[in-house]
């Protein structure tokens, strides 16, 4: 486990989502919602908590740069996150016989009061994220610690660009005893946003894993004024899902690549996430966000497949994603089962970005889509309710994907399409995307456009539309199958909705 401290940084950030949140009127921190784990130091090889690291943080212009305060056996407070440095116990050796080692960069091992310094030093960006580690002593002992700190941040005058951070409750309560205006965040993820609120804690910096867990802290934290963090996150799907929900902040060892995350994020574009479903659950697809079609009449295509309802043989949630799969199946009317899910009660949206992470499968015959369809599908009907294809592949032309719209005059082999190669996608997931407006829709994989039509008041695009997920096998458009066929998948990460704030 990567024991990682996240941040309390400042409320001019971009992504803040209540201005409510500033902590310090004067203080003017970066516009993004980057936090350097334990500085900047991955892409130069630079010492974790080191001074050259928390430099490279503050010349990346992170909001903040989160750093380990630890207290030595003589009471000098120093820069480390293990209890040992050169297997040397901390908190039972004098930091005279700690500086006989000196970091791989030649620094010396790093003093609080000498981190803070150069931490002010022409920093007008980055906040200084203090996490007081727990004592291995005693309770007590660490809130001590606390205490001493922060009288060493009022002594430097430091107290608007430090923020505190601890695995310790009672190390935080300490801190807001001493001053109630601090910005104290809590990192072990087993309180909720409400119950920090009732003891004055400022936000809930806890592991990514935790929200996925307790989606609904998201908004509670949100409710209740809490800032929201997430550590340690270095992987760009963990960034987007928590940019998606509009965190405050996020700490990270991969800096450079949560800022190009951010330049993509729709959240960060004036957009804000209406609707998602994650796949953070094991067993049946949510039978509060989904239907079913069910049977085999070809669905006007000559598919050869049996659409099954609550099968968890054809549609099962686990591992983070929902897997579709085409089985070859004589026992049922049809030779192949699959699934085919729909939005509960058909819940349908007007205009946004629709956006979808997802492998497809590889078998000849297979024809798997992400589509939409007008909500007036069953008064209406096809091609006048209008049909959006987000994304729609065929085993017969393997990596070709499909973005097609199809209305009046344009449907079936007329259809408004066009076509991108993706070399990886059947081994590797992509994200693919609509942004639907009243003047044009956009279509994307991996957030480049790969066909665009204009949208305009004789064209079925102007009221909602409802989602559905599929792999149909064999017909018009999947073509002949493969005699070996026995079955494939397609895996979907997760849909998500935005919508224009």
């Amino acid at each position: 486990m990567r024991f990682v401290c996240l941040v309390l940084i400042i409320a001019a950030c971009a992504s803040c989502s209540s201005s409510k949140k500033t902590f310090n009127s004067n203080a003017t921190f970066a516009k993004n919602v980057v936090v350097a784990h334990r500085g900047a130091w991955k892409k130069n090889k630079l010492p974790e908590n080191s001074i050259a690291a928390l430099k490279q943080a503050i010349a990346l212009k992170c909001t903040g740069s989160e750093f380990d305060v630890r207290m030595t056996a003589d009471d000098s407070l120093v820069i480390n996150h293990d209890p040992h440095y050169n297997k040397l116990i901390i908190e039972k050796t004098n930091y005279a016989q700690l500086l006989a080692f000196p970091l791989s960069n030649g620094e010396k091992l790093p003093t609080l009061r000498e981190y803070i310094l150069a931490g002010m030093d022409n920093n007008r960006a980055t906040r200084l994220v203090c996490e007081i580690k727990p004592s291995d002593i005693s309770k007590e002992r660490g809130k001590a610690i606390a205490a001493k700190v922060v009288e060493l941040i009022k002594q430097l005058k430091a107290e608007q660009q430090v923020a505190y951070i601890s695995f310790d409750y009672g190390i935080l309560q300490k801190i807001v005893a001493i001053n109630p205006s601090a910005s104290t965040q809590y990192l072990d993820g087993n309180k909720t946003p409400a119950q920090l609120k009732a003891d004055g804690i400022s936000g809930a910096d806890y592991h990514f894993s935790v929200f996925q867990k307790h989606p609904e802290w998201i908004e509670m934290a949100k409710q209740n004024n809490i800032l929201l963090n997430a550590w340690t996150v270095n992987d760009a799907v963990d960034m987007d899902w928590l940019l998606a929900n509009s965190f405050d902040f996020i700490t990270t060892n991969e800096p450079e690549l949560l800022m190009e995350r951010m330049k993509l994020s729709p959240s960060l574009k004036g957009m804000k996430l209406i609707w998602s479903e994650e796949f953070n659950y094991k067993g049946l697809p949510d039978s509060s966000k989904w239907n079913y079609d069910i049977g085999d009449n070809g669905w006007g295509n000559n598919e050869l497949q049996y659409y099954t309802e609550k099968d968890t043989s054809t549609a099962m949630v686990k591992n983070g994603h929902l897997k579709i799969t085409v089985i070859k199946h004589p026992d049922e009317t049809r030779a192949y089962t699959s699934a085919r899910l729909l939005t509960k009660n058909k819940a349908s949206f007007k205009y946004g970005r629709i956006e979808a992470r997802a492998k497809v499968p590889a078998a000849v015959g297979t024809w798997p889509a992400i589509w939409m369809l007008g909500s007036d599908i069953d008064k209406a009907g096809w091609p006048e309710a209008g049909e959006i294809d987000i994304m729609e592949h065929r085993g017969m032309e393997l990596n070709k994907i499909f973005g097609t719209l199809h209305y009046p005059g344009h449907s079936g082999g007329n259809a408004n399409g066009n076509t991108t190669n993706i070399p990886t996608a059947t081994t590797a997931f992509h994200i693919y995307a609509v942004e639907w407006t009243a003047t044009d829709l956009k279509f994307y994989v991996d957030d480049i456009l790969f066909h665009s039509v204009v949208n305009n008041d004789s064209l079925p695009f102007n009221h909602p539309f409802f989602i559905l997920v599929n792999i149909a096998i064999g017909g018009n458009f999947g073509g002949k199958v493969d005699p070996l066929f026995s079955s494939d998948a397609m895996e979907i990460d997760y849909i998500r909705v935005f919508q224009t704030k």
